[in-house]
Formats: structure tokens, sequence, C-alpha cells
């Protein structure tokens, strides 16, 4: 009795077309420029930053006048 049904053939259409598909390639290019923006903004907050030199100013300055 399990056995009186007909099988049927399905088929599944799948179209790709070639443009397609470049979406998620060109979020994460954006992703990416967009941290590299932020983390050149903040480069100093976060330590990235160029090192800071003393600099040493003398207290006195000698003058000679004639």
């Amino acid at each position: 009795m399990a056995d009186d049904r007909d099988t049927v053939e399905r088929t599944t259409v799948v179209e790709t077309d070639g443009g397609g598909g470049g979406g998620g390639v060109l979020a994460v290019v954006l992703l990416i420029i967009v941290v590299l923006v932020l983390l050149f903004l903040f480069r100093d907050q976060l330590g990235f930053g160029s090192k800071t030199t003393e600099v040493k100013i003398p207290d006195q300055i000698n003058v000679n006048v004639n």
C-alpha cells in the first residue's frame, strides 16, 4: 500500500547572472576602508601615533649686547 504513489521528478532552476554577487565584496572593502580611516583619525588615542620627544627649554638665555 505504501508503494501506490508515483514518483515525481522535480527540477530546480537556478539563474545566475554575471553581475550578481558583488555586493558582499563591496561591503567588505568599504568596511576595511572605514576601519582604516578610523584608525588614522584616532591613532594618537590608540597609541599608534608618532612618539613625542621631550623639548628642553633653558631657564636663562645669556645675551651680550655691546
